[in-house]
Order: structure tokens, then C-alpha cells, then sequence
């Protein structure tokens, strides 16, 4: 017994650490589509944790990639998965005829003593395409302490961050006069996230905030109708060449300007009436704050970033393929039927549970669990309880 609470002791005050400061990793993705690289591009500190304090050396999902902190003895101190804007330009066809760079930003708390931190980029068979592994010494003097320059407004106060899902909803492209406008449009987009279940009756887990960025040009970027704009993000619309894929390519600047503001994930709002949207896992979701379909898209949106959910429509129009028959999609929400065992097998039958031919942009070769969904159409009432029972394994990973 006394050896037992003497080891406890010992790694006790990792944790208590880790509920102190932030570490936050920027990382430069780059590679074309048949090569991918990891380069380390600075290491910032944050007061505060604010995010989760149980399952530290667990995943919830694979991702499309990882990052992991482990102690100098090898002892997984904490883990995270993600996917990144990279990899998805990877697969179109412009990454065939060159090489780009992505930048990429994770939070991780910081560790106590010296640690090393693995960064894995995984291909779209689930293989290591790419691996970076760096030392930490939370006494570096070049580690550059971040501060908010950034006003924010409370929405939602369920309880501490310790216990709660930290959420903030960021404005772009919102000028001085114009945040009130903005503060509307987000607690929208909170109550729109809120009515969809299971977020609806375990909403007292979520913390929602606002960050009134300030844009000196009124509205967004939208290249294919040659506007480009002064927004603090330099977001645009026609990402990849697709007209209606909202993406911000600034991901150091989002953070810089969040930096003091407990969060742990992001919802940004384009002050714009331009349809679309983007949501990328563990990265942000951002979409357009007033069109009519807003708040359909919004959940949508939240559905990927937030639970790693896959879009479930079709168009079979990709240059090269995401999902393969040989390989079960670690989305939640899709499978190739590799090995549907691990997805909804044991929800068959149950309230409209099926296997639904068609997603991942594949009408052949990919199912879905229900006829819709609100990761398939703005029309849907809701998510599917495929999609519900995933986004809930989520919220309950966080909180218990």
C-alpha cells in the first residue's frame, strides 16, 4: 500500500501540471501528394488547461493523425487525433503538380519536466505518411508566452473549464460597428448547436464564449467573384477551387488572436450571406452567419470539427479517393463494410438504423446508417442516431 500511494505521488503532479499552463505546438505541414512532411515552426505558452483532465493517454478516434506527449521515461502523459486542411489538399489534383505548406496548431497541457511530443500524419489507408518527434523542456526561455489582444463575451457559463466542453465563437469579418451584430449571430449559432441532439440534454457540459475579433473590411474573401478582403483570418471562400468551401489557411493567427480565452474548440462566423462553409476535426469549423440555411449548416459544420464526423452525401466528382474497400473509414458515421463490426452492426433496425448506399462523396462502396442526416442534407431534422450516439461518445470522453 505504501509503495502504491508513493506512485501515486510521483505522477500525481504531471497532471497537477497539466491543469496550469498550455502548450501550444505550431507545426508546418507540407509535401505534395505523394509525400508529406513535419516541421516544427514554434512553441507558445498559454496560463490555464482548459482542456480535458480524464482519458489524458486515449483517443477517441484515430484521426488523420496524432499527436502525443510522453514523459522522457516513454509514459504517455497525452494524446490527441485531428485532421488538417494538408491532407485533404493532398488529394486533389493541383498536390500532383506541386508542393504547398499548411500551418497547423495543437493544444496540449504542458508537462511538468522534459518531454518529448510525436506529431503522425496517416495516409488515406490509415498509414504513417509522415512523423516528427521533438523534445520539450517547459524551461526553454524561447518558448513565447501568448496573450489575447481579443474581447470576449460570455454565452453559455455551465461550470469550471475543468468540467466543462470549452467552446468559442469568433467573429470574421465583422467591423467596430458591426459586433453587436456579431454577439446576435453567435449565440445563434450556440442555440442552433444546442437544439441538435444529444448536445440538447447534455448541454450543461458545454461552455460557450464569443471573441469579438475586430475586421477592418465589412464581409469575406470570395475569389471567385475576384473579392478579396482586409479580415483579421484571411478567410476565403473557393478553397481548393471549390466555390462554396469556406477555409481560413491563417491558422497561427486564429490562435494568436484566441490566446488567453479558455477554449478548446472553435466555431468562426463569416459575416457574410454567401452559402457555405468548412469543418475540419479537432481544427475549427467556419461558416457563413447569414444565410438562410445558417443554422442547419453550423451544426453540420460542428458535426466534423467537433465529433470527426464525415459528410454522408455524394457526387463522385473527387480526383482521387478517400475511402477504400479494404479499409474501414475511422469516421463513425461511414463504412466500407471492411469491418462494420466496430460501427453501428448492433443499432440495425432500430429507429430507421440502416445501411444506406452512398457518402463520403462516393455514391458506391460507402454507407451511411440512415436514409438522412444533418451530415447529409440541411433539410434533415437532426443527426441520425448513428451520428448522435458518436457525437455523444465524444462529449462523454471529454466529461467522465
Amino acid at each position: 500500500m505504501k509503495r502504491l500511494f508513493f506512485t501515486l505521488c510521483v505522477l500525481f503532479p504531471a497532471l497537477l501540471a497539466a491543469q496550469d499552463k498550455t502548450l501550444r505546438l505550431d507545426y508546418i505541414f507540407h509535401g505534395d501528394s505523394s509525400h508529406s512532411g513535419i516541421a516544427l515552426s514554434e512553441l507558445r505558452s498559454l496560463e490555464g488547461w482548459a482542456g480535458r483532465r480524464s482519458h489524458m493517454d486515449e483517443l477517441p478516434l484515430k484521426g488523420n493523425g496524432q499527436v502525443t506527449v510522453r514523459d522522457t521515461s516513454g509514459v504517455v502523459l497525452y494524446r490527441m487525433s485531428f485532421s488538417s486542411l494538408f491532407q485533404e489538399w493532398q488529394s486533389t489534383e493541383e498536390a500532383t503538380l506541386m508542393s504547398k505548406s499548411f500551418e497547423n496548431v495543437f493544444l496540449v497541457p504542458m508537462p511538468e519536466s522534459k518531454a518529448e511530443v510525436t506529431v503522425e500524419l496517416f495516409d488515406t489507408y490509415g498509414r504513417v505518411s509522415a512523423s516528427l518527434t521533438h523534445p520539450v523542456d517547459p524551461s526553454d526561455i524561447l518558448i513565447r508566452p501568448a496573450e489575447s489582444p481579443t474581447p470576449s463575451r460570455d454565452l453559455l457559463i455551465s461550470g469550471p473549464a475543468e468540467k466543462c466542453i470549452d467552446v468559442v465563437i469568433v467573429a470574421e469579418g465583422y467591423t467596430a460597428s458591426e459586433m453587436e451584430f456579431f454577439y446576435s449571430d453567435a449565440r445563434k449559432a450556440m442555440n442552433s448547436i444546442l437544439a441538435h441532439e444529444p448536445f440538447k440534454h447534455l448541454k450543461d457540459r458545454f461552455n460557450f464564449r464569443a471573441a469579438g475579433l475586430v475586421s477592418a473590411s465589412s464581409g469575406v474573401s470570395i475569389p471567385g467573384k475576384g473579392l478579396w478582403l482586409d479580415t483579421p483570418l484571411h478567410s476565403h471562400f473557393n478553397t481548393f477551387y471549390m466555390d462554396r468551401y469556406l477555409t481560413t489557411l491563417h491558422v497561427k493567427d486564429l490562435h494568436d488572436a484566441l490566446a488567453g480565452i479558455p477554449y478548446e474548440h472553435i466555431v468562426i462566423l463569416a459575416n457574410t450571406d454567401n452559402y457555405g462553409g468548412g469543418g475540419i476535426y479537432n481544427s475549427y469549423t467556419l461558416t457563413t452567419a447569414h444565410h438562410a440555411q445558417f443554422e442547419p449548416v453550423v451544426a453540420h459544420e460542428f458535426g466534423h470539427s467537433f465529433a470527426g464526423l464525415a459528410d454522408e452525401y455524394y457526387y463522385d466528382d473527387m480526383y482521387s479517393d478517400y475511402y477504400h474497400p479494404d479499409c474501414e473509414p475511422w469516421e463513425q458515421n461511414l463504412t466500407t463494410m471492411f469491418d462494420f463490426g466496430s460501427k453501428w452492426e448492433d443499432m440495425l433496425g432500430r429507429d430507421g438504423v440502416g445501411v444506406y448506399e452512398g457518402g463520403g462523396y462516393k455514391s458506391k462502396g460507402v454507407w451511411r446508417g440512415c436514409k438522412d442526416c444533418r451530415m447529409k442534407t440541411n433539410s434533415a431534422p437532426g443527426f441520425c442516431p448513428v451520428c448522435q450516439r458518436a457525437i455523444e461518445r465524444i462529449i462523454r470522453f471529454y466529461t467522465e
